[in-house]
């Protein structure tokens, strides 16, 4: 799919940046960017469920542990 992207100078910058940094064109550093940031944003999101399933199903224990 094509598609357009308007980006500030500064924006530019950066982009050129990063392309530099990993070898990459533009338009590949953007796709890269696009899924390491995914990749983060799934971790984060496992890490924040299995911190909610340990805060749920263990609450007696985290309990006693905070008391010691």
């Amino acid at each position: 799919m094509a598609m357009t992207i308007r980006l500030t100078p500064d924006d530019e910058i950066v982009l050129e940046r990063l392309a530099t940094q990993l070898g990459l064109s533009k338009q590949k550093a953007l796709i890269e960017a696009m899924r390491m940031v995914e990749h983060q944003s799934q971790k984060k999101r496992r890490l924040d469920e299995a911190l909610n399933f340990v805060l749920t199903h263990d609450k007696a224990l985290m309990e006693r542990l905070a008391d010691a």
